[in-house]
């Protein structure tokens, strides 16, 4: 077990740090040893590393034993600022914590998502006046092109799928999942989630793990970009492959968000019943408004005392000169508190 675990621990070290750390080496070899005037020139290239190659260091057994360690320890360190840069990337892309960001940063953010507003409801406006034509229309029987509204629709969606909260379109793609739970089943997607998580199915936890760890590397793949970005400084190519990997990175990452949300509405879609059932609230029939409210408030912890809990005292001084407890209000009817 202990030898099959080290293997597969080697081959994700070695696919996910190593080998995209050494292809990042040997760019910036090439940038340095071509740089500006010579951009392309692999004579000049293989030249220099055919006098590397016969340095005194590389033909003896302890300079390749040091050069190969130098080169895998390079290139796992480049590949972990790569996943620390990654890391801060998805905050960036998925931004569920904006309103917490630096006063600057903050600012834009604010900024961006009033800008993203703005568009979206002109954008929603204009689908819902196609569809109450369409719908004024068809009450008359008259045929309908749905040309232009399925225009409309494609256009507010590109803006986001919901009403903006978030500066980006892969946050508010995500935060979309919560709105449609809360406004269709009275779900509350944070309190849900945990509690449905230990109850899916086996086949369900895997697709939705995979489709968050493919999440996790189209950041990481901005975070190559900006790697890159200051390889442009001697070697003007390295521009290209930044713009490549910024390009290819927001693409893929607008495809990632958006199969992890789908993966996350349908889980909670598809569950949320067994999960009440699971805790013994088994709501009849259809799953409501009133059975969502029911599940919520069991999942929703309840909110701390408002008194201040004094400590027992251990001993008879302490006692005497503790202060009497307040007297406890009877409540009449449900605690409201705790919704």
């Amino acid at each position: 077990m202990l030898s099959e675990l080290g293997k597969k621990l080697a081959e994700r070290w070695l696919s996910l740090l190593v080998l995209p750390g050494a292809l990042y080496l040997a760019v910036a070899a090439t940038a340095r040893t071509l740089g500006h005037s010579h951009p392309f020139d692999l004579q000049r290239l293989t030249g220099q590393i055919t006098e590397w190659a016969n340095a005194p260091a590389a033909g003896t057994a302890g300079g390749q034993v040091v050069l190969l360690a130098a080169v895998l320890g390079g290139a796992a360190a480049v590949g972990l600022t790569a996943q620390v840069l990654g890391s801060l990337a998805e905050q960036l892309h998925l931004a569920a914590d904006w309103h917490t960001w630096p006063p600057g940063a903050r600012r834009l953010a604010r900024q961006a998502t009033a800008w993203r507003q703005t568009r979206w409801e002109t954008a929603a406006d204009a689908w819902h006046r196609h569809r109450d034509e369409a719908a004024a229309a068809r009450a008359r029987d008259q045929q309908v092109d749905s040309t232009a509204r399925q225009a409309a629709r494609a256009a507010m969606i590109r803006i986001s799928p919901e009403r903006p909260d978030r500066p980006t379109w892969s946050g508010d793609r995500i935060h979309a999942v919560a709105v449609r739970l809360e406004r269709d089943y009275h779900l509350d997607l944070t309190a849900l989630w945990p509690h449905l998580w230990l109850t899916l199915p086996e086949t369900a936890r895997t697709e939705i793990t995979a489709a968050r760890q493919a999440l996790t590397r189209t950041t990481t793949l901005s975070a190559w970009a900006l790697l890159y970005l200051p390889l442009a400084a001697w070697w003007w190519p390295a521009t290209a492959i930044t713009g490549v990997l910024a390009v290819t990175s927001w693409r893929r990452t607008r495809t990632a968000a958006d199969t992890y949300a789908t993966l996350l509405e349908a889980a909670a879609r598809l569950h949320a019943r067994d999960l009440a059932d699971h805790l013994g609230l088994d709501p009849a029939g259809p799953f409501t408004h009133e059975a969502g409210d029911t599940l919520t408030r069991h999942l929703t912890p309840s909110t701390p005392p408002g008194q201040r809990v004094t400590s027992r005292s251990s001993t008879p001084e302490d006692q005497s000169v503790r202060p009497a407890p307040p007297v406890r209000r009877q409540h009449r009817g449900p605690d409201r508190d705790r919704w």
